[in-house]
Formats: C-alpha cells, sequence, structure tokens
C-alpha cells in the first residue's frame, strides 16, 4: 500500500509539473514610465484571436506594427531583445498572424487560409491599435513573407497608414529563387563542396520553372540568411526563457507552421506580388541586407524599380542578409528614426 500510495503521488506531481510548465502565464515585461506601454494580450478580429504584443515608452509615440514572415514565424519569443531603441521613440506592435504561434488554436480550421485573408486580419488589426492608442496612422513594417500581407495593405487602405517599409521585401519569386541558386552554388564552388553543387545543379530547372526553391539549408549553410545574429538561436533561447511564450504556446508555434505554411507558399509562389501591387499611395522604403538570399536584393531592386510612390528608397545594409533590422539594429533603428522625422516635416 505505501508502495501505491508513493506510485500515485509521484504521477499526480509529474502531472501538475507538466501542466505548469504548460499552461503557466505568460507576460511582457513592464516599461518604467507614466505613459509607458507594455500588454500581451489576445484580441477578436474577423472571427478568431489574435495574439497582439504593444510596447513602448510613451504611447502617444508613433505607432509601428510589424508583420512576421515564415509564413508562421512569430517574433514575439525573441524580438523585444532587438528593439530597445525602438521603443524609446515609437509604440512598438508585435502579433502572431491567424494560425501562428499563440494565434493558432487547436479546433480551428486553416484548410482555406489565404494571404487575403491575412491582409484583412492587417487592416483590422491596424484599427483596432489606431483605437486603443487614439492615433490616425501607423507605420506598416513587413517582414519576408510579411511584406506580401503589408504591401498588399498598404496598397488597398493607404489612409491607414503613414509609410511602408519592405524588410527582406518579396518580389518575383523566380528571379529572386534564381538568384538565391547562382549565390549557393558560386559560395559552394568557392568551398569546394562538390556534394552540395551536384544537388544544387540538379535543382536548376524546378527553380527557373517556378516548381522549387533553392533548400533554405543551402542559404543558411552559405550566409544568405543571417551573418551577425543566429535567427534559430534566438528561437532556442526564446522559447525557453521568454516570459511571452510557454510550453503550450510553443507546441501552438510548431502546429502552426505544420498547418499554414505550406498553403501560403504555395500561394505565394501562385500569386505574383508584382503583378498584384504597383502603386502605393503613401511612402515607399525597401530596406535590404546587401548578402540576402532569402528573399534577393537584386530582384527587390528590380520591383521598387517598377512601383509607383509619392516617396520612396531603396536601402541596403552592408553587413546584413535577411534580417538588417536585427543584425544591425542600431543603424537600423537611427535609420527609421531619421527617416520619421524627415516625414514629420
Amino acid at each position: 500500500m505505501k508502495r501505491k500510495r508513493k506510485v500515485i503521488i509521484f504521477l499526480i506531481t509529474i502531472t501538475l509539473f507538466i501542466l505548469t510548465i504548460l499552461l503557466f502565464p505568460t507576460w511582457t515585461p513592464k516599461i518604467e514610465g507614466v505613459n509607458s506601454v507594455a500588454e500581451l494580450k489576445q484580441i477578436e478580429i474577423n472571427g478568431t484571436k489574435l495574439e497582439v504584443m504593444i510596447r513602448g515608452v510613451d504611447k502617444s509615440n508613433p505607432i509601428i506594427i510589424f508583420v512576421h514572415g515564415g509564413p508562421g514565424c512569430s517574433e514575439i519569443p525573441y524580438v523585444r531583445k532587438y528593439q530597445d531603441l525602438l521603443e524609446e521613440h515609437f509604440t512598438i506592435v508585435h502579433y502572431d498572424q491567424r494560425g501562428s504561434g499563440k494565434s493558432f488554436h487547436f479546433f480551428e480550421d486553416y484548410s482555406n487560409i489565404s494571404i487575403d485573408q491575412h491582409v484583412e486580419d492587417l487592416l483590422a488589426l491596424t484599427e483596432y491599435v489606431k483605437n486603443e492608442l487614439h492615433q490616425e496612422k501607423v507605420i506598416l513594417i513587413g517582414h519576408s513573407f510579411g511584406t506580401n500581407i503589408g504591401l498588399q495593405a498598404a496598397s488597398q487602405n493607404p489612409n491607414s497608414y503613414a509609410a511602408y517599409v519592405g524588410i527582406g521585401q518579396v518580389s518575383n519569386i523566380i528571379d529572386s529563387e534564381t538568384d538565391s541558386l547562382e549565390y549557393t552554388i558560386d559560395q559552394a564552388h568557392q568551398a569546394g563542396n562538390q556534394k552540395d553543387l551536384e544537388q544544387l545543379e540538379l535543382l536548376r530547372d524546378s527553380i527557373k520553372s517556378g516548381e522549387a526553391l533553392t533548400p533554405r539549408s543551402m542559404v543558411r549553410k552559405y550566409g544568405g540568411a543571417a551573418r551577425l545574429i543566429d535567427d534559430n538561436m534566438d528561437y532556442f533561447t526564446g522559447f525557453l526563457t521568454s516570459p511571452e511564450y510557454n510550453v503550450l504556446d510553443v507546441i501552438r508555434y510548431f502546429s502552426g507552421i505544420s498547418a499554414t505554411q505550406a498553403i501560403l507558399l504555395n500561394e505565394q509562389n501562385k500569386k505574383d506580388i508584382t503583378t498584384i501591387v504597383d502603386k502605393v499611395d503613401i511612402p515607399l522604403y525597401f530596406v535590404m541586407g546587401k548578402y540576402d538570399y532569402m528573399t534577393s536584393t537584386k530582384a527587390a531592386k528590380e520591383y521598387f524599380d517598377q512601383l509607383e510612390a509619392p516617396v520612396k528608397d531603396f536601402v541596403v545594409f552592408e553587413s546584413s542578409a535577411h534580417y538588417p533590422q536585427f543584425e544591425e539594429e542600431v543603424l537600423f533603428a537611427e535609420w527609421l528614426i531619421k527617416t520619421w522625422r524627415s516625414l514629420e516635416k
């Protein structure tokens, strides 16, 4: 009987421990200041609940909404480490997109998820944020896949936005992937890696026909994803230590990628953004890393040259790849602050 009682107590203890780490309450750390804001919450948007993180030293500062990439790759688990300077000058809004991270709901159907739905969600979220913070417009910043969503939102409803910034801007997929392929082949050749060369050469025809992408493992291996940070380690560390995510949220994160990423990438590959948006009626900025081969800088420049906008600029960060806002965080913050001040004049 004593042994049986010990086993029961042990099982109860283990169960309680697992439930605790799964369901541990999440929050975002407080920011000191009379008018500061530091919120992590779910809000109702277009029939689903989206997780939103709002942070800033003074909530009367200009608003920035960041649209994460992936698809499905929320930046909430780790992004605070890169935005201290931005929080002093702006009110920063991050959100987990429908079916992503903390916005993934286990009994929700994502089989019909689309870029158009993401655009509608972003437009609705923008109205929510404007009302919540009592401001008329926001700066909209997309990253990677998020630039597809962000650029379409800016094009459809320019009155809600003060400017659009595309970091790692998506452009013509075939042109971008061809650049990525040529880069990785060149780097593999320089490294004398015959195995990689052979694998990449076999993909040439399928990439040029739009049927395949340059393997992201290869792009990462040869420095076309990140050079000054380890983005995978950022996620790992964030999942372990960030108060914004618990273990259940990490499960949601990977479940969301599994449920939505392939659908959305397939749609992006079939619907060329360069044929969808050719004009934006607000100031437009493409911010690229010189070594970005996740979304080719060369292909982005070709798209940029075609776009019409009242003010536009193409900015290249010389030491970065796909994450200039993180790899060169201080330079990026300084650029954004300076650019915003020029628009206010």
